[in-house]
């Protein structure tokens, strides 16, 4: 007979005592256990111990996670919380340099437990370590020349116990002084520092930045893109990810006019970054040293660099959301500007003749040529936002560097007399504004996504030359399909469509994404969705669907069976909080036969499968109740950023078991995750629902069937079977062989 669900049997640690096995009723309080353990053993004063799980996370149990201990699980006895955070506080005091590394070490490990984060707290231990730190170079000056590794270690735990107190959240952030933010920032600024001091240094600066708009301010006068450059320029890809993590941070929080009127600081430093992010030396560094680096990019780092990616564009959304001004003359002087480009190059010195009224016919034609909408004031183009003005700024770009492009576009279209002409002006607005859709031009960054683009590292104007190769594609694709006005849409669909299939490559310059337009001419879209069209519709008739919907259950049985071995196989998931990326991962992975679920802490992400004997929980797949995604989660319902986030939204799910025991999960992308609810609802009984599963059917589906007619092939399958002949009139027709 099984042991009732309320009991658990572990085993107990104790120094210098064998091991004891008992059984725990979780019904009983954690206090009561407690003193048995500890009447066990003869010890007194029960209420200064504590039992914490015997890993590697040392975490302490209490009332509301003592549900997570499992059967079989190793637990230690030992001081409690309070106990233990009153010894290493005046531990980390003392004066003996070994006796205080020693301390700030252990310090380091148990600030990673809330219980024991929240008991230092409350003894002002964040306090006592700011005063170290500020005052830590000084007081240790003398013995940093001959201490020189001891005193690297100290400071690097004393960060590193900083760095996980704050990241509980109990503290805000908002509470720390311009000497500590100095501090900090000198770590950053010494070149040469220990790289574990420079990592923590980093990342206490991002937290800093990314919690408090006043910590900004100090953080920007302290800190500035020249002094973070040369750590990209290393060949720790770690220090290099918080490196940009820190700008990023500094370009997101910085604020803009419309929400900081008084801040004249913050003005100066935003136009410092935008001017900054646009020179070639950043983003050639980057380019040099981290993406085109002789090693893989991790996931983080391809994150880090996606919302650069990101924010770089975001400095277009003023110039995309501000309408044209049909009476300020500088912006129509722009407009002044293509018309002679175009069409004045070699006549310019001649133009100043001839009446008002013929030039404004002269400008109204030549409007016309250049294929605005509004010929008499082409300026009212340009008010619908998006694009606004920087449908203008990318034609102005255009016009200047590739001027024989642009003049060849223009006057190859206005020369034109068969209605194919395609307007240039109006091709460039909507290409802008379909551009910025593409790029996102506007949104902030997603928490989860990686999906940056090496082409836009390549040119300090990637937009911008971004848009004048598309609208090049686009003159081109017009021409081959011999569109005309009514036809515009079409054309701009298909344009998307093969902006889109050559992204998706992730070409790694400019140039290769040119290349690969070049082999999606229009004939080439058409050839593919063709192919596409005829993988959906081939196999209609009814002996088809008849023949898919028996073979159906086997492919179903299939797709079953891969997703099931991709669990065993196991994923590695990233541990997200509402305040910042961390570098915190977790493996689940399903035991080979499939009724148990194995999953653990990691120190860092994997490179290969992770075995069962080093993940320490398990969740008996029959004791799932329900698996719920999305909005339903359990840890998207609580109060943070991150539940205002749709992408990582998408990517979330839940395990439910017991009566209110659950497994959450953020999967690292789309695939993973419908690749783990398809196997979640498989184990469950439950039919597999994802795009990922339609997808697979409809692919599978159609290999089957035409490997299945393959000797059918170019003969035309009726809609129904052919008619049975009429009886023959007699039956004398069996011939004799012999």
């Amino acid at each position: 007979m099984p042991p009732p669900a309320d009991i658990v049997k572990v085993a107990i640690e104790w120094p210098g005592a064998f091991p004891k096995l008992m059984e725990i009723d979780q019904k009983k309080p954690l206090s009561s256990i407690i003193k048995e353990v500890c009447d066990g053993w003869s010890l007194a004063n029960h209420d200064q111990f504590a039992l914490q799980h015997a890993d590697s996370s040392n975490f302490y149990i209490t009332e509301k996670n003592r549900n997570e201990i499992k059967n079989g699980a190793i637990l230690r006895l030992t001081t409690s919380p309070a106990q233990n955070a009153q010894q290493l506080h005046e531990r980390i005091q003392s004066s003996s340099m070994d006796a205080k590394l020693e301390a700030l070490k252990d310090l380091a490990n148990y600030s990673r437990d809330v219980t024991f984060a929240q008991e230092f707290i409350n003894l002002d231990g964040i306090s006592l370590l700011t005063q170290m730190v500020e005052s830590g170079t000084e007081r240790y000056q003398k013995l940093q020349k001959i201490m020189k590794p001891c005193f690297g270690d100290m400071l690097s735990f004393t960060l590193t116990a900083f760095v996980e107190l704050m990241d509980h959240g109990i503290v805000s952030w908002d509470t720390f002084s311009v000497a500590f933010i100095k501090k900090i920032a000198s770590y950053v600024n010494k070149f040469a520092s220990d790289i574990s001091i420079l990592q923590r240094s980093l990342a206490i600066l991002e937290s800093m930045v990314l919690n408090s708009h006043d910590l900004y301010q100090k953080v920007a006068q302290e800190i500035t893109i020249g002094q973070l450059i040369p750590h990209l320029q290393g060949t720790d890809q770690e220090i290099q990810t918080y490196t940009i993590a820190v700008i990023n941070a500094l370009f997101l929080k910085a604020p803009d006019d419309k929400r900081q009127v008084s801040c004249r600081v913050s003005y100066i430093y935003i136009y410092e970054m935008a001017n900054i992010l646009a020179q070639k030396q950043l983003r050639s560094i980057i380019l040099t040293h981290v993406i085109r680096a002789q090693r893989a990019i991790n996931n983080e780092m391809a994150h880090q660099l996606y919302v650069l990616q990101v924010l770089t564009f975001n400095l277009l959304e003023d110039r995309m959301m501000t309408k044209m001004d049909p009476q300020d003359q500088a912006q129509r002087d722009i407009i002044f500007e293509l018309r002679r480009i175009a069409f004045d190059a070699e006549s310019e010195p001649n133009n100043s003749s001839g009446s008002i009224e013929k030039r404004k016919s002269m400008y109204t034609r030549d409007y016309k040529k250049l294929g605005f909408i509004n010929h008499v004031n082409p300026a009212m183009d340009f008010t619908q936002t998006p694009p606004g003005m920087l449908a203008l700024d990318n034609m102005l770009y255009f016009a200047k560097h590739h001027q024989d492009a642009y003049i060849r576009i223009v006057l190859e279209n206005s020369s034109r007399e068969d209605k194919h002409e395609c307007p240039f002006g109006r091709s460039s607005i909507e290409l802008t504004k379909m551009l910025c859709e593409i790029l996102k031009v506007g949104e902030l960054p997603s928490e989860t996504c990686n999906d940056f683009h090496p082409m836009f590292f390549t040119h300090d104007r990637s937009f911008e030359e971004f848009f004048c190769i598309c609208i090049q594609l686009l003159n081109k694709t017009w021409k081959e399909m011999r569109a005309t006005s009514e036809d515009f849409n079409k054309v701009m669909q298909v344009v998307k469509e093969q902006i889109m299939r050559a992204l998706t490559t992730k070409p790694s310059s400019l140039d290769q994404f040119k290349s690969k337009l070049q082999n999606l001419s229009y004939t080439e879209i058409l050839k593919i969705r063709q192919s596409e069209r005829m993988n959906q519709e081939d196999f209609q008739s009814r002996p088809i669907l008849e023949l898919k919907e028996k073979i159906q259950p086997e492919i179903l049985e299939l797709i079953k069976q891969q997703r099931l071995n991709r669990l065993v196989e196991g994923t590695c998931f990233r541990k997200l909080n509402s305040r910042r990326r961390q570098d915190k991962f977790w493996y689940c992975r399903l035991s080979p036969n499939h009724k148990v679920l194995h999953y653990g802490d990691l120190e860092e992400s994997p490179q290969g499968e992770v075995p069962h004997d080093s993940l320490q929980d398990k969740l008996p797949v029959a004791d799932i109740k329900a698996v719920v995604t999305g909005k339903d989660c359990p840890h998207m319902k609580e109060k943070g950023a991150l539940k205002q986030n749709k992408e990582v939204l998408e990517l979330a799910f839940s395990i439910l078991y017991d009566s209110s025991g659950q497994l959450n999960f953020i999967a690292p992308d789309k695939h993973e995750y419908c690749v783990w609810t398809d196997g979640l609802n498989a184990l469950l009984g439950k039919d597999m629902l994802s795009d990922l599963t339609r997808n697979d059917l409809d692919t599978l589906l159609s290999m089957e069937i035409k490997l299945r007619l393959l000797d059918l092939e170019n003969i035309q399958i009726p809609d129904a079977p052919p008619p049975i002949p009429k009886e023959p009139s007699n039956y004398d027709f069996v011939y004799d062989c012999n």
